[in-house]
């Protein structure tokens, strides 16, 4: 019989799930309560939901919501980062946490669809962020049309100075 506790905990996990961009399992041991919180803060500031789970609860969770291939890595002490918004949050945040300690480590990810083993899901943390990304884009979009604008300037500044060229030629004929 489900205690209402376990009842509570499971929609907790599903509502994160349901709402992941994507999902990092985490072994937290070795940290102690002080550095769970601060490293949960640090999550909270990028949009990411860290969760401590029971391994049962989080195995039932992922099998409803198509994170079924994730399964196998819900053991020992787990907690789950899920990103609500910026699919690499999680990572970033673990790797800036993990350079006064080793923990937490990353066990496995899902992002877009695929189950990412721990060497893929740490390589993610050299991806810029979404904003960067979309920086990145607009600027490899704008650098031809102002290489363009700036030429019609060019060309522009040119007319005009023949045009005044030919103008004062003809003043002084006359």
């Amino acid at each position: 019989m489900p205690t209402e506790l376990k009842i509570k905990k499971l929609e907790e996990i599903d509502d994160s799930l349901s709402k992941a961009h994507s999902v990092f399992i985490t072994d937290f041991s070795g940290l102690t309560v002080e550095e769970v919180t601060r490293l949960r803060k640090e999550f909270r500031k990028n949009n990411v939901k860290y969760i401590v789970v029971k391994n049962t609860l989080a195995r039932i969770s992922a099998k409803k919501y198509g994170y079924e291939k994730l399964t196998p890595y819900l053991n020992g002490p787990t907690g789950l980062a899920i990103a609500l918004d910026d699919p690499t949050a999680p990572v970033r945040v673990i790797f800036d946490f993990k350079k006064d300690k080793e923990k937490p480590a990353i066990r496995a990810a899902f992002l877009e669809g695929q189950l990412l083993e721990k060497e893929a899901a740490e390589s993610i943390r050299h991806i810029p962020p979404r904003d960067v990304l979309l920086g990145q884009v607009v600027s490899a979009i704008a650098a031809p049309i102002s290489g363009f604008i700036g030429g019609l300037q060019q060309l522009m500044s040119k007319l005009a100075y023949t045009i005044s060229a030919i103008k004062d030629k003809k003043e002084n004929v006359a």
